[in-house]
């Protein structure tokens, strides 16, 4: 940890920025590969960033030397991609007399966009703030126009605050990501350095970044300190979270290029709005083996909705928007089952960037229908599903949505998400059997007061019904096994006994990508050998 410029007004001296992480001693560290990124890349061309502006505000290291600056060079981007600035002035071209060079920038630059490793090579500009400056002139003056970046990489934190502090802090960046469409990515903050998520990744509107490193969280857990909300929202690949959060960001900028390109059809606006970036990447997310949700915490409070993988976000854009099948009316707090309307979704990843609106006498419900198929193998159904809605302009509280899943053939209610703090649904459920299915997206009505805001609130809705499938072909005393790239986050597990507790992908080779498909070729050590497709 490191206290940034400590001379600023009083209300920045009691929010002391803080790095959320020291920097490795190699800077060029290979993108991992649980965050989906080389499957993405086999699967997508011409997906780096281009024409996405993001921003990097960085603390300065130290007090008497203003260290906050990247270098281009590490990132092996030119000079022209940066504009640097900080309380004496901005400048171009690197190195400069307002600031110096920051191994913690250079690290998460590299991360984010460098040119050999960087999820984003190709964005359009880089806005280096010192962290100081770009909070006291953007979100302490909401007066001021916005800085026109789409996103923005935070990889630092304020440190514990005392929650009244955090609140104001949380509507600062709410207010500004409102006015501006700006997708803050924040960090979390480590473990050990604080014992919750800190500010600015508590915001509604952010997505709140932990880190993932040797099978479980390193990060700073939920939920905030102010009134219990689930954060962080997605961790990714690294061992602290400055170094897990610009891989978010990345993402962010290639899935908002693809969408405005029109990867996912011509609602290019819907497709590439912050809600709908924010569902895909935590509804694309990789469950670890011991992650957990409730109805009332619909993110796991360590893990948030689970690791990055940039394949699954972007092949669920690509499925395109898709509106709900039918809306209803119920009264305040009553029944909602199916309503019976016919037809169904047919594409099962997809997404809906819609509005839900409700009255002083009536809750309304958006029903999206779906008929899964399970394929001939006839292998279990599990589904994810994400809603995403903000915090609104210069609002304390949000409106009360909630996410439910219900069984068509006998109105049965499979699960819900219905968290009246957050402002995230989510819903992960394995083993379903063939049939129909409604997913609905449920907004309470009321009166203006706690929970309710207005009566039109825009979300976006994010799915996925998976049934995924091994193939196995023999070859003499070799057995060649395949699997689809998407969904990610399956692997091949082998034992010798079928209700053995020993399945496990010990000694089993690295699957090499072919054909839009994963593929291993093993040879068949023992007589009985079995093998299973495994969720990680």
């Amino acid at each position: 940890m490191f206290f940034s410029r400590a001379a600023l007004t009083a209300r920045v001296a009691a929010f002391a920025l803080f790095c959320a992480a020291g920097w490795p001693t190699r800077i060029g560290a290979v993108v991992p590969v649980d965050s989906g990124v080389p499957e993405f890349r086999a699967v997508t061309t011409n997906l780096d960033g281009s024409g996405i502006t993001v921003a990097q505000p960085e603390a300065s290291l130290t007090t008497d030397m203003l260290t906050w600056e990247v270098n281009p060079a590490i990132s092996a981007q030119t000079n022209v991609l940066f504009a640097y600035t900080t309380f004496d002035g901005t400048t171009n071209g690197f190195p400069n007399d307002v600031g110096f060079e920051s191994e913690h920038a250079d690290a998460v630059g590299n991360i984010f966009y460098g040119a050999a490793y960087g999820i984003a090579p190709g964005v359009a500009r880089v806005d280096n703030f010192e962290a100081d400056f770009f909070y006291e002139n953007f979100l302490c003056n909401p007066n001021l126009p916005g800085t026109g970046d789409a996103v923005v990489n935070q990889s630092f934190t304020f440190g514990t605050l005392p929650p009244s502090d955090q609140e104001a802090v949380d509507s600062e960046y709410d207010n500004y990501s409102a006015q501006n469409q700006t997708l803050f990515i924040s960090a979390a903050n480590n473990l050990g350095d604080s014992p919750t998520v800190c500010a600015p990744g508590t915001a509604y509107n952010c997505i709140s970044v932990g880190a993932y490193a040797n099978g479980t969280y390193a990060n700073s857990p939920g939920p905030t300190r102010d009134n219990g909300r689930c954060k962080p929202d997605l961790t990714a690949a690294g061992s602290e979270t400055s170094f897990s959060t610009p891989l978010v960001a990345g993402a962010a900028a290639v899935l908002m290029q693809a969408a405005l390109r029109g990867d996912a059809g011509t609602a290019t606006n819907d497709a590439a709005d912050l809600r709908t970036l924010k569902a895909l990447l935590l509804n694309g997310a990789v469950k670890p083996p011991d992650w957990t949700n409730s109805c009332n915490s619909p993110l796991d409070a360590r893990y948030g909705a689970g690791v990055l993988n940039l394949l699954n976000a972007y092949e669920e854009l690509a499925g395109g928007e898709h509106h709900f099948v039918s809306a209803s009316r119920t009264p305040l707090g009553g029944p909602h089952p199916p309503d019976g309307t016919p037809g169904c979704i047919k594409t099962m990843s997809g997404w809906d960037f819609n509005t839900n609106t409700s009255d002083a006498a009536c809750d309304r419900i958006n029903h999206y229908c779906f008929r899964p198929d399970a394929g001939p193998t006839h292998a279990p159904l599990g589904v994810t599903a994400t809603l995403v809605w903000n915090r609104q302009l210069n609002q304390t509280s949000i409106n009360n949505l909630s996410l439910f899943l219900y069984d068509c053939d006998n109105s049965n209610l499979v699960a819900g998400s219905t968290s009246v703090v957050d402002n995230v649904q989510h819903l992960h459920v394995a083993g379903l059997a063939p049939g129909r299915y409604d997913l609905q997206v449920w907004k309470a009505g009321g009166t203006p007061g706690s929970n309710f805001v207005s009566s039109a609130e825009t979300y976006s809705v994010a799915w996925a019904w998976v049934s995924p499938s091994l193939t196995m072909t023999m070859c003499g005393s070799s057995v060649a096994l395949s699997w689809p790239l998407y969904p990610a986050g399956f692997a091949v597990e082998s034992s010798t006994n079928f209700f053995s507790s020993n399945w496990a992908t010990n000694n089993l080779p690295v699957p090499i990508i072919t054909n839009g498909e994963n593929y291993l070729n093993i040879n068949c050590r023992a007589p009985g050998q079995l093998f299973r497709l495994s969720s990680h």
